[in-house]
């Protein structure tokens, strides 16, 4: 089954629907199979508080704000919900949503959102995803900032709830995230401890860890997508354009296609190519009853002759009939 390629909108609309019903268009026409967005208000994230614990001062993009304040700007109005969804189905791209809290699961429950991706900020809260699992649907987690346990504890609540399609996103929560912190060699380790699909949530610049983590057995690819950084916005730093998307996309799928799958067959083309393989000739005029000898035969290409594994077994022996130089050795002799 092909890489799960996912559009991430996020904030990328700037507060404009008409730029988040374009952005899925382009998404789409980027190659992208599904797009995502997000489902929360500034209210149910965080609080309306401008303290020391609410100021953003971690070296981050959105340093100098707050919490309430980012979460404003960032947030996808639930009244535009309906109508994206329903512009997705129109154009024949899934479209799906991170809720960020129980009653953003059950607004997303009534537009039969058809899968549940918890953001890595959230994997800690594990009633959130208790409740999310219990409805059946697809989950998809990211892990950015949890520990082994606590990527642990949030597979656990899956299951106790019946929900076992889980696929958990190795994520670097830096924006943009430096390449030499992607750590990507974890993503089969997660696949085997976990017992889970898994993937690459993408906050990098370029496609080169998402093609990597493809190589690595990620199942699901996930990238911020934005029509045009020229729009701003919380975001537009670390996603990619339509055309920097699409030329992921297409990277992506020749990395898929060539890893293939495991095979010894040779092809037609390599059993033709097989022609300029190794084998034993003559390097010298050989005469009927002489003496086979490292003078006077040698492994080189062509193939057409016998196979060079013969070489010590031919070497003393009698040559039954007369060879000329560059003929190939193709029999086996008495002594």
């Amino acid at each position: 089954m092909s890489v799960f390629v996912i559009a991430e909108l996020s904030a990328n609309h700037n507060q404009n629907k008409q730029i988040a019903l374009d952005s899925i268009r382009a998404a789409k026409d980027a190659g992208a199979d599904a797009v995502k967005i997000q489902t929360y208000t500034a209210d149910t994230l965080t609080l309306n508080c401008d303290n020391e614990f609410f100021q953003i001062k971690q070296g981050t993009l959105w340093d100098g704000t707050t919490l309430y304040k980012l979460y404003q700007q960032a947030y996808t109005p639930w009244e535009w919900h309906e109508e994206l969804f329903e512009y997705a189905q129109s154009i024949d791209i899934p479209i799906f949503s991170t809720p960020f809290d129980k009653s953003a699961v059950d607004f997303l429950e009534k537009l039969n959102n058809p899968i549940i991706k918890i953001a890595s900020f959230e994997l800690v809260d594990i009633p959130l995803i208790e409740y999310a699992a219990s409805k059946g649907r697809p989950m998809i987690m990211s892990t950015g900032i949890a520990t082994m346990d606590e990527i642990q504890e949030a597979v656990d609540a899956c299951r106790k709830n019946g929900n076992n399609d889980i696929t958990l996103l190795k994520c670097t929560s830096s924006y943009p995230a430096p390449l030499n912190e992607a750590n990507l060699l974890t993503i089969p380790d997660m696949k085997k401890r976990f017992s889970c699909k898994v993937g690459l949530s993408d906050h990098s610049n370029g496609n080169i860890a998402a093609c990597s983590a493809v190589a690595l057995g990620a199942e699901v690819i996930e990238k911020h997508f934005i029509i045009d950084r020229s729009i701003g916005g919380p975001d537009a730093a670390f996603s990619m354009t339509k055309d920097e998307f699409s030329e992921m996309v297409t990277r992506i799928r020749e990395t898929e296609a060539t890893l293939g799958y495991v095979s010894y067959e040779l092809s037609e083309k390599m059993k033709n190519n097989r022609k300029f393989s190794r084998s034993l000739f003559a390097c010298k005029d050989i005469k009927k009853g002489e003496f086979f000898s490292e003078e006077n035969i040698k492994s080189v290409r062509p193939g057409d002759g016998c196979s060079p594994k013969f070489l010590s077994e031919l070497l003393g022996k009698v040559s039954d009939r007369d060879y000329s130089f560059g003929e190939p050795i193709k029999f086996m002799t008495k002594k």
